[in-house]
């Protein structure tokens, strides 16, 4: 399956207007999120026809890093970015299938409406900080706060004092700590503490992070699952930026244990056999372990759009 089949209308206008082969694309964003830019995921469609909507995420380092060392690969990119967020315009209302590719009822995930914000708001500093880029910046900031109020009213649940996996429910999910990583909310805000404080109190098995509860969740999954590395760095990182760093030092220390014999992590920990489970090596898991240490070793946290220094 080729990147124009499955990027949609939007997306091939850009394709086509370039002349560019799918695989240049894709090798051109590659190099963009190595340069610290946004990592674009285009979009997921099952062949079985079970979810036929695109779902984007626009993560976010800031684009104009991508400006400064690939300046060719900005140019080529712009029209790229303008036709995601064309799309994310009305595709941010629609439900999905949420980060972790849940094949149950689509619903609207938290998380993914965050993203969709990200998206929004990583544009609308890249033009009016001079990135480079032009657009209806004016248009894109009144949707990013749109987003930002339906988020704040549905996501969020007053009685748990916290965010929840998709609106409407009590259930949690281990993507709910990357808000203040994002710039969604800032650390200090209350409703931050309340979700990290959930998620340690109902999301964790043996103090690491389960990405969600299998048993009360429909994934189209059987079985159960260990923790999931990557999420525990999350609570790293999260526990930091509120202010816990002795505890998130602790938790840190904690997950160095669990790399294997050639310091190499897996997808996912069993805490009652003591075993690595999933993929291994699992870059997913490595990639948070950095930002986690550098994180600590400057006793600070940093929004996903500000490199470290």
């Amino acid at each position: 399956m080729s990147a124009t089949s499955i990027a949609g209308p939007a997306v091939r206008r850009v394709f086509f207007r370039r002349r560019t082969s799918s695989g240049a694309v894709l090798l051109a964003l590659l190099a963009a999120s190595f340069v610290g830019t946004a990592l674009i995921s285009l979009a997921r469609l099952a062949l079985d026809g079970e979810y036929r909507a695109i779902e984007q995420r626009i993560q976010g380092a800031r684009y104009r890093h991508a400006f400064r060392l690939v300046p060719k690969l900005a140019a080529r990119l712009e029209d790229l970015q303008v036709a995601l967020l064309d799309y994310l315009e009305s595709g941010w209302r629609e439900p999905d299938n949420g980060l972790w590719e849940m094949r149950g009822p689509r619903r609207h995930f938290t998380h993914s409406k965050v993203m969709a914000w990200v998206a929004f708001d990583r544009m609308v500093s890249a033009v009016r900080e001079g990135d480079h880029l032009s657009g209806d910046v004016d248009r894109w900031e009144a949707v990013r706060d749109e987003i930002f109020a339906e988020i704040c009213a549905n996501g969020y649940n007053e009685e748990k004092g916290s965010f929840t996996q998709s609106y409407g429910t009590k259930e949690l999910d281990a993507s709910l700590l990357l808000i203040p990583r994002v710039g969604f909310l800032p650390a200090d805000d209350p409703r931050v503490a309340g979700t990290v404080e959930a998620i340690q109190r109902e999301l964790t098995q043996d103090g690491l992070v389960l990405r969600y509860h299998p048993a009360h969740v429909d994934d189209g999954l059987p079985g159960t699952e260990g923790v999931f590395i990557a999420c525990s760095f999350w609570l790293v990182d999260a526990l930091n930026a509120i202010g816990r760093y002795d505890e998130a030092v602790h938790l840190f220390e904690r997950l160095l244990e669990l790399r294997n014999d050639v310091g190499l992590l897996s997808e996912q920990w069993d805490p009652v056999n003591k075993r690595q489970l999933g993929n291994t090596p699992q870059a997913f898991s490595h990639f948070p372990l950095v930002v986690s240490g550098l994180q600590l070793s400057e006793r600070r946290t940093r929004r996903s759009d500000t490199p470290p220094r």
